[in-house]
């Protein structure tokens, strides 16, 4: 069975601007989630976030005229992506950026593709062809020259090997959600709404692991946090999600996992430009040895 064929009635250009856009948005939330790290416990960060992404898309659901209920097994469906994409993931995602530089986490999460190809073939049946997997090795070859500057470069008493075994967490149940997202309850819900609910689970799993482990609510009134909770709660999610979700649709969880190619190369450059990131030859030659990888696991038919 093949899978990531474009949808028949959906021109291929009809997939470029949100695989465009999805890509620059989310290239630029890395560093933003940084600063928000700095200034407000990581469970109550995400949990103001998706609570203003859950009323965006509750807005943009009724101005679009689209109806919040979903088909039989939608809620159950949206449930797990809530819990999987916009708890579990986050809470593994925020606090990665206390030991790895932003940049590099975004390149470790374009190994997204990695386990939703695997998850794809264990659950709906896809195949993955020898050069996807060929691909991947030479992705993670890269990647792992890119650690390997981290660690030299990291400074003592800090833990590389913790930030990149958060980012796995959260990278393995992102892929989790993706995969349920080809399901079929979820293909014949509308886009907005399920992505809406899906929101308002994780947001309340949020707030309750934001209690449980942090205490009563914690928010900062400063304009510069503010100002980061409504850009990733509106670009970084209301917006981008549910063209992600598209895409996912339209391309499958494979090869949607396109746009972990170049959100990578715009969270380095930004990166470079806010954290001071410190390029050495060892860190060059892993960034386009991971790129060509992706790249060539990506060019293939299959997953």
């Amino acid at each position: 069975m093949t899978v990531n064929r474009l949808h028949p009635s959906r021109p291929r250009a009809g997939v470029i601007w949100p695989f465009l856009l999805v890509s620059l948005v989310w290239g630029s939330t890395w560093l933003v989630i940084k600063d928000q790290v700095a200034a407000v416990p990581p469970g109550w960060s995400i949990t103001w976030r998706f609570l203003v992404a859950s009323i965006a898309m509750v807005i943009m659901a009724r101005v679009r005229g689209d109806s919040l209920r979903l088909p039989p097994g939608g809620q159950k469906l949206a449930a797990l992506v809530g819990l999987m994409q916009f708890c579990v993931n986050y809470q593994f995602v925020y606090p990665t950026g206390r030991y790895v530089t932003s940049g590099v986490v975004a390149v470790l999460y374009a190994l997204l593709m990695v386990p939703n190809a695997l998850l794809s073939a264990l659950f709906l049946g896809t195949r993955m062809s020898s050069r996807f997997l060929a691909g991947s090795a030479v992705a993670l070859f890269g990647i792992g020259l890119l650690l390997l500057h981290e660690m030299h470069l990291a400074p003592p008493g800090s833990s590389v090997p913790l930030g990149v075994a958060l980012a796995a967490g959260g990278i393995l149940a992102a892929s989790v959600a993706n995969v349920a997202q080809a399901a079929r309850a979820a293909r014949i819900s509308g886009a907005v709404p399920f992505m809406a609910w899906s929101m308002i689970w994780g947001t309340g799993l949020d707030a309750v692991w934001a209690l449980a482990t942090v205490g009563p609510p914690v928010f900062d009134p400063h304009p510069r946090y503010v100002g980061g909770v409504v850009y990733l709660a509106i670009f970084g999610s209301a917006l981008t999600f549910p063209l992600y979700f598209r895409l996912i649709r339209d391309m499958g969880a494979g090869k949607a996992a396109y746009t972990g190619v170049a959100t990578p190369v715009v969270a380095m450059l930004l990166s470079t430009l806010f954290e001071g990131y410190r390029w050495s030859l060892l860190a060059a030659t892993g960034s386009a040895v991971a790129i060509v990888g992706l790249l060539i696991a990506l060019s293939s038919r299959k997953t």
